[in-house]
């Protein structure tokens, strides 16, 4: 026993000496100990079996695609489909989403926005805007599937929004593209007189999930660029950034900036609600048209410097930030001191009907940091600091809203667009977490051709600013969103729906069904083969005549997480996906005779080879 005595006299020693020379008695969180101390490469590891912290939701831009990865690890998850098809899911060709795109068979998305509630992320939906085709969409976050597509009338690419507002009551959608309303043909002479830039108020049915416009604003003939809602003392206002108030319609890169000033639009939705509800709006095409020069109240203007690119409110919703892009300025705006003008009516004027706010009433500080150029966008930390990406000069700029003074910056690999912080938009952003989202990569990665591809990049921010990880994405990753991973509530599998008239359950209910020349097919998917009608000699084949008109209502009886079934014919240019519960439809006209076989394209078992079947086309003769 005496012999042990030594030994644990010597580990007791050691370990004093230990805490003594290595422990931090700070008063840091474990989180913080914890990260101080590690490596880049442990920061955003994630072990096998764990998960990440965040998801990050990042658009596409002219993919038509929204991109998801976890953070920190940065790992892309999924490619939820959205304004453009996606022959991997079968996305645009089966009839629900096939009828969402409209026809269209790609956008250009832009600006994903949370639903929120008391002004933080929910977890239950995601929306978009399509700024190729004047669409928007929303994505429902139980399935990761898009749910409902809605075309915007009198309106040419929502690249501002989708902003929503605290409780998602609203989504505003302005427009980049003034343009005649209802896009009739006029004149560019007539651009001042004829054109306008119009901004919708989309509302979201939850029950129905649905989106729908509530009204309509024909703002002036100007470029809308981004957009914000405000937050608890100002939830009621929104603002945007403009540009072209030079009302151009050549050569904008040089005559869109020939102005000092530009202006943000500070308008109260509340107000211009009332309005509609009062019956004080035009109806123009079947929409509820708000005119500012003729019904006056609810919408201001505030001088900014020429160009501004972004507009971010503060998780305290007191400031709004606009960043300068041409101007190397952010300029912080005081909401209390622009309701104070308002009521007081302290303006300089009116331009296109609408008052114009006194710029040194309503701004609190100019903020110009060092050698600092191209200021874009700006998000937040759990602190209220403000963090804003310069393009020009490539880096993140770090400062303290409440005193314009330069706290950090790290430089990026190059020229951010945009960037997110984790919930750094909301009223309690996380902090820890910041992605660069960066337009140019150069030769960061190994070469693949001409084209680079963009990149972003992970900042640890809870400490000095440092880059930890760069990661190359698809295109385009203009603007992101961040939330906690558990606020999302994923299904497992798809519930039976026995409303459903086109859904199969039974390999007994399977069947083919022939009226006239229409053909419907009531089939089920399962590991290892399909069931198109149980009392043929071949319940896997599909006979038709050629020029039927096929529908395949196609059930996937697999109740089981990730036993995901695909269904295509061969050559016939068909492809879609059935989930664990889920029943889908394809409908085509069967034009071409011959033997066609049909089978699973998505991996399911060791059977899978074995899941395939025909379809047999009768020539007409």
């Amino acid at each position: 026993m005496k012999k042990w005595i030594p030994i644990v006299s010597g580990l007791l020693v050691g370990f004093i000496a230990a805490t003594i020379s290595f422990a931090d008695f700070s008063g840091k969180t474990n989180t913080e100990a914890a990260s101080s101390n590690k490596s880049n490469a442990e920061k955003v590891y994630v072990p096998f079996g764990q998960k990440d912290d965040y998801y990050l939701f990042a658009s596409g831009g002219h993919s038509g695609q929204m991109f998801i990865y976890g953070v920190p690890s940065m790992r892309k998850i999924r490619t939820i489909p959205v304004f453009s098809q996606d022959s991997a899911t079968g996305y645009g060709f089966d009839e629900h989403s096939k009828k969402l795109m409209g026809g269209y068979t790609w956008g250009d998305l832009h600006h994903p926005a949370f639903s929120e509630t008391k002004g933080d992320y929910n977890g239950k939906w995601m929306f978009a805007t399509d700024v190729g085709n004047s669409r928007a969409a929303v994505v429902d976050l139980k399935t990761f599937t898009t749910k409902d597509i809605i075309k915007v009338p009198n309106t040419a690419g929502p690249h501002c929004a989708a902003f929503v507002t605290e409780n998602t009551e609203y989504m505003f959608l302005p427009t980049r593209f003034a343009v005649p309303v209802g896009q009739k043909y006029e004149s560019l002479d007539d651009y001042s007189q004829k054109y306008r830039g119009v901004m919708s108020a989309v509302t979201f049915d939850e029950k129905n999930v649905k989106l729908n416009i509530a009204y309509q604003v024909a703002l002036p003939p100007w470029s809308y660029d981004l957009s914000d809602a405000g937050k608890k003392g100002s939830a009621d206002w929104a603002v945007m950034t403009t540009y072209n108030t030079e009302e151009s319609t050549t050569t904008m890169e040089v005559n869109a900036s020939q102005a000092d000033r530009d202006y943000i639009v500070l308008f109260n939705w509340k107000e211009l609600e009332k309005m509609v509800k009062e019956g004080k709006y035009e109806d123009v095409d079947g929409q509820k048209m708000i005119y500012p020069e003729k019904q006056k109240g609810g919408i201001y203007l505030v001088p900014v410097a020429k160009s501004p690119h972004g507009v971010d409110v503060t998780p305290d919703g007191k400031y709004f930030i606009a960043s300068g892009k041409l101007a190397p300025t952010m300029t912080v705006f005081s909401f209390e001191k622009a309701f104070k003008a308002v009521e007081n009516k302290e303006f300089a004027g009116e331009r296109n009907g609408i008052p114009i706010l006194n710029y040194k009433s309503v701004m609190e500080r100019e903020v110009n940091p060092e050698n600092a150029l191209g200021p874009l966008h700006t998000q937040f930390d759990d602190k209220g600091m403000a963090y804003t990406t310069m393009f020009i000069s490539s880096e993140i700029v770090k400062w303290d809203p409440k005193t314009g003074k330069t706290l950090d910056r790290v430089p990026v690999q190059y020229s951010p667009g945009h960037s997110v912080a984790a919930e750094g938009d909301t009223v309690s952003p996380d902090g820890h977490w910041l992605v660069a989202l960066n337009k140019i990569a150069k030769d960061s990665y190994l070469s693949v051709g001409p084209s680079h591809p963009e990149s972003m990049q992970l900042i640890d921010i809870s400490g000095k600013m440092k880059v930890i990880l760069s990661a190359p994405v698809d295109p385009e990753p203009h603007y992101a969103q961040m939330i906690k991973a558990d606020k999302i509530k994923t299904i497992n599998v798809y519930p039976k729906d026995s409303k459903n008239p086109d859904a199969v359950y039974k390999q007994n209910d399977t069947k083919i069904v022939r009226k006239g020349n229409e053909v419907h097919v009531y089939g089920i998917a399962m590991r290892s083969r399909f069931i198109f009608d149980h009392k043929a000699k071949r319940p896997d084949v599909i006979e038709v005549n050629q020029g039927d008109h096929v529908f395949i209502h196609l059930t996937n009886i697999d109740f089981d997480e990730d036993i995901t079934h695909g269904f295509a014919i061969n050559s016939y240019d068909l492809n879609m996906e059935v989930q664990p519960g889920q029943t889908n439809t394809m409908e085509f006209t069967a034009d071409k005779a011959g033997t066609f076989p049909l089978y699973c394209t998505n991996f399911c078992s060791a059977l899978h080879q074995e899941m395939n079947g025909y379809f047999l086309v009768k020539p007409k003769n």
